[in-house]
């Protein structure tokens, strides 16, 4: 029997298993938005404990850390596992004008709910100008 051998093969397969690929990334996904006074940060995390996530902020970066467990009984032979497992992280460099003592975080359906409130110092205010006859007030 003649079989074809691609050296490189083996190592592209490991490379997308650690590094990931275009259409099934490693890292968490993740999408962001502001929404009035708060950013919003949502992270897919299917498959995942809730006990298992891990929430830490220090100077203004937030870390998310989670794993996902597969546990298989004894004789079990895998034909296929494409689902990432392990442990992901990923760290977020967050603003000064945001609140970091106040993130609620909520986790329902796979997805991590983080909402981050805009600091009262950074919100938009009027400023009163006095002069002349009259005050005038301008946004600042």
């Amino acid at each position: 029997m003649l079989m074809r051998t691609d050296p490189f093969r083996e190592l592209d397969r490991l490379t997308q298993q650690m590094f990931g690929t275009l259409t099934r990334p490693v890292a968490m996904p993740m999408d962001a938005y502001r929404s009035g006074d708060e950013f919003v940060v949502e992270f897919d995390l299917p498959g995942v404990s809730p006990e298992s996530i891990d929430l830490n902020v220090e100077r203004n970066v937030l870390t998310v850390k989670a794993e996902r467990k597969v546990e298989l009984g004894d004789n079990v032979d895998v034909q296929v596992s494409e689902r990432p497992r392990g442990t992901f992280s990923r760290q977020l460099f967050l603003g000064e004008s945001l609140d970091t003592d106040n993130i609620e975080a909520h986790y329902d359906s796979g997805v991590l709910r983080l909402r981050i409130p805009v600091a009262e110092r950074a919100k938009p205010r009027k400023i009163a100008i006095s002069g002349g006859t009259e005050a005038k007030q301008i946004n600042a």
